[in-house]
């Protein structure tokens, strides 16, 4: 084959895997002990007692170093050192019990636990050859770890060869050890050094050994490809350095080995700036750790490269260069299973739905302003959105993937996404921003069920504000009452399942209302409540709806959808009634001629997978049935979250995300459920704005009495008054209107006051 088609066929396989998206991580170099029991015969970094000066970095320098990268944004600390220097020098055993510290690993754990715990910086670990019993006492101290495989050509470690005299470069006892990480469950960064006198066969099997404990493991997160630099003062200062094409082989064969989803790096301070984009053409989607506080202490001949030069290199190629967490994207997502217990929630409250890391401060419900979104560094959008986008405007229906790449659009493709969705919110209705004058009624907070999610239920979880109670029917038809007089034409009730209350608890509260305000639209119970109440009269689902309606009800919220995959739901409300029945009280409710919204609450142990399942099941009743009047999505709050507070749920969707989620809700509900509603007591006023303008159309309710959403932490008010309605609309051009809940217009608005 061809270095062209070689080449060719890796790029593709790139793009397949990680679209045009290159990572980095920015980090500080922490140089913990020079000293090696090895004598690799091209390195400069390991040198001897009498030229190390302390044969250990103190405490307070590490910590030094660490805060210079706090100060300068970088997100992780990487440890490097030589490996066991110990075993070879006793000036390394006198500074290890000076230090009060058995070995090296002992304090290289001491020192990783100060860095996290003084600075925040996460710290992978590069120590060298480990067993089991190693990784168990480092592991709750990093999130990560690395080890070179180099190669696994026996005859570089006999007398001539590179690693002569270097025990820990024994191709056995390397792959050991990286069997050993998989089986302690560590995430491992791994890697070629080609050029040191191996064949291009031998570069194979080494990658072909480390494919096979992956696919034994899943533990591999990554792997560079680095190239030879000879240096002077070596015993290889005089060979030859592997060519440009010799690299790009690599490279190519390293992604044709080992897939589409192996996250492969190649230095960017090894090669001219100039040469970047054919590295990325050949395979690359990562240029690993860049510092911009501290040098390549491994190559320091060899300068990091700007982070703004290296975005610009990386834009010039057609890519966007993203930044990410010492731990690979997949592994931060399942922190779980990869990650110590006590840090799973550092790593966690620190990612999006990518497993990258949230680069700006918005989350849903603190009132914090919305970030600008940066202009886009690159011109073109990505093929695959392209063609999403393209299909979705010719009528085509839309794949669960398809889906995925717009959730996943960045830059230019977000852009894209956007523009799409705004233009068809444009088509689909009109120019008015619409909203309904209502009143929230949530009549109890006591409820038996043990959603993770949900800091307004009493009695079920821990963290929850405020005390229990329940509201009795005179003070839910007193409020109903108060509502209409200030102008409501809707009240929303809802509550949690107390343990009291059976299918006659809720007709009574449609009839409280209804003799308070007979005029009043009464949009009533989630498909929890309904399910609950229609089992303790032991009666069917669909005759419970209708005995609803004919006391009164007129609607139903579309809410306890949540994510209606059963992965999801799984871990966020397993008692909770699941997506099936879900969808299957919504089609009740909707051939008894009862209308319902429907939701989305997403951001906390969901994936864009499991968003684009649940916006097809949606679309799909909606075909079926036409019963939805609007979508609705929910950004998590994840203030007083129960299943946050125990660290094991993300902080909420990224500002990115709420933002694509609007929109992408647009391009494929749209043609079938018109109105897209933007969350203000969610996204605040600003950023209800922004959803505007990417595919919302309505901004729900003025709510008067807001508790939900409060409860969970968030601050963005109770209330929005008719005034307030305006004023936003009008901050982006438009006019708001005030529509009934089923989007009748109503001809003069109500001024609410809260």
């Amino acid at each position: 084959m061809s270095t062209d088609r070689l080449l060719a066929d890796s790029e593709a396989l790139t793009l397949s895997g990680f679209g045009g998206r290159v990572t980095y991580s920015r980090k500080v170099f922490i140089p913990l002990t020079r000293l090696c029991r090895d004598v690799c015969h091209y390195c400069t970094f390991a040198t001897t007692p009498a030229r190390a000066g302390p044969a250990y970095l103190p405490h307070d320098e590490v910590l030094a170093i660490a805060r210079q990268g706090v100060a300068a944004g970088c997100r992780e600390a990487l440890f490097t050192l030589g490996d066991m220097p110990e075993a070879r020098y006793p000036a390394a055993r006198r500074a290890l019990e000076e230090l009060g510290y058995p070995t090296t690993l002992a304090y290289l754990g001491a020192m990783a636990r100060a860095v996290l715990d003084e600075t925040g910086l996460l710290p992978p670990l590069n120590p060298g050859l480990m067993d089991a019993a190693d990784y168990a006492a480092l592991r709750p101290h990093s999130v990560s770890m690395g080890i070179m495989l180099e190669s696994t050509a026996q005859r570089l470690c006999e007398r001539g060869g590179p690693h002569f005299g270097s025990p820990d470069k024994l191709p056995a006892r390397r792959l050991r050890a990286l069997e050993e990480a998989g089986r302690a469950n560590v995430p491992m960064t791994t890697g070629l050094l080609i050029g040191i006198g191996e064949t291009r066969i031998e570069r194979i099997e080494a990658l072909l050994a480390i494919r096979a404990l992956h696919d034994r493991y899943g533990h591999i997160q990554e792997v560079i490809i680095q190239n030879f630099r000879a240096k002077p003062g070596t015993r290889m200062a005089a060979v030859a350095e592997p060519s440009l094409d010799e690299h790009l082989w690599t490279i190519a064969a390293a992604r044709l080995v080992l897939g589409a989803g192996m996250s492969i790096q190649a230095p960017p301070n090894l090669h001219a700036m100039a040469t970047l984009g054919v590295l990325l053409r050949a395979g690359v989607n990562d240029w690993g750790g860049v510092s911009p506080v501290t040098p390549d202490h491994v190559n320091p001949e060899a300068p990091w490269p700007h982070l703004v030069a290296l975005a610009d290199a990386t834009a010039a190629a057609g890519r966007l260069l993203v930044e990410r967490l010492a731990i690979g994207p997949d592994h931060a997502l399942d922190a779980a299973r990869w990650v110590d217990p006590k840090l799973a929630p550092r790593v966690l409250r620190a990612i999006d739905a990518r497993g990258l890391p949230r680069t700006a401060g918005w989350h849903a419900g603190t009132g914090v302003a919305v970030p600008v979104i940066a202009a886009s560094v690159i011109a073109r959008v990505d093929p695959i959105v392209e063609r999403v986008l393209a299909s979705s405007a010719a009528g085509e229906p839309l794949q669960e993937s398809h889906i995925v790449a717009l959730f996943e659009a960045e830059n230019a493709s977000r852009d894209a996404v956007i523009a799409r969705a705004d233009m068809l919110r444009s088509k689909q209705v009109d120019e008015s921003v619409t909203y309904v004058v209502n009143r929230n009624i949530n009549y109890t907070n006591i409820c038996t069920y043990k959603c993770g999610f949900c800091a307004f239920s009493k009695g079920s979880s821990k963290g929850v504000r405020g005390a229990a109670y329940r509201l009795d029917f005179a003070e839910i038809g007193r409020r109903g009452a108060e509502a209409a007089a200030r102008g409501a034409t809707e009240v929303c009730l809802q509550g949690g399942i107390h343990p009291a209350y059976d299918g006659h608890t809720y007709l009574d509260v449609v009839q409280a209302v209804r003799e308070a305000a007979p005029d009043i639209h009464v949009h009533a119970f989630s498909p929890l409540e309904i399910l609950h109440g229609a089992q303790t009269l032991g009666l069917p689902v669909a005759e419970f709806l209708a005995q609803l309606k004919a006391a009164g009800l007129s609607t139903l919220p579309g809410t306890a959808a949540e994510i209606l995959d059963p992965e999801v739901r799984a871990i966020l409300c397993p008692d909770k009634l699941t997506g099936d029945e879900w969808i299957g009280l919504m089609r009740a409710a909707h051939e008894q001629g009862l209308p319902t919204t429907a939701t989305i609450m997403f951001g906390h142990v969901d994936h864009y997978r499991h968003w684009a399942r649940h916006l097809l099941a949606v679309r799909g009743l909606q075909q079926e049935t036409g019963g939805f009047t609007e979508f609705v999505p929910l950004p998590f709050v994840h203030m007083e979250a129960p299943i946050w507070l125990r660290g094991k749920a993300r902080s909420g969707p990224s500002w990115r995300e709420a933002l694509l989620m609007h929109a992408v809700a647009r391009i494929v509900l749209g043609d079938v459920i018109p109105n897209i509603q933007a969350s203000w007591v969610k996204l605040g006023p600003d950023g209800a704005a922004q959803a505007l303008l990417a595919g919302a159309n309505d901004l729900g309710g003025v709510l008067m009495d807001e508790s939900i959403t409060r409860v969970a932490g968030g601050v963005n008010g109770q209330c929005l008054d008719a005034r307030g309605m305006a004023d936003l609309a009008a901050s982006i051009g438009r006019t708001a209107e005030q529509r009934t809940t089923l989007y009748g217009r109503v001809t003069s608005a109500s001024l609410v006051h809260a």
